[in-house]
């Protein structure tokens, strides 16, 4: 098992931890980043729908 950290992954867990989009560690351009921003932006929509639904 790699113990490489997933930057999707991290993305996810910055979301539910309330760091902003902007507090992206990898290079603007990379494929972490990228990658980083999609967790981030997932785990985001999942929180705000919970929300929505009272949750």
């Amino acid at each position: 098992m790699s113990t490489d950290p997933d930057p999707f992954e991290e993305g996810q867990r910055a979301a539910r931890e309330n760091i902003p989009p902007g507090g992206n560690p990898y290079q603007d351009g990379s494929q972490e980043h990228a990658l980083w921003a999609a967790g981030h932006e997932e785990a985001a929509g999942e929180a705000e729908a919970d929300e929505a639904e009272g949750g």
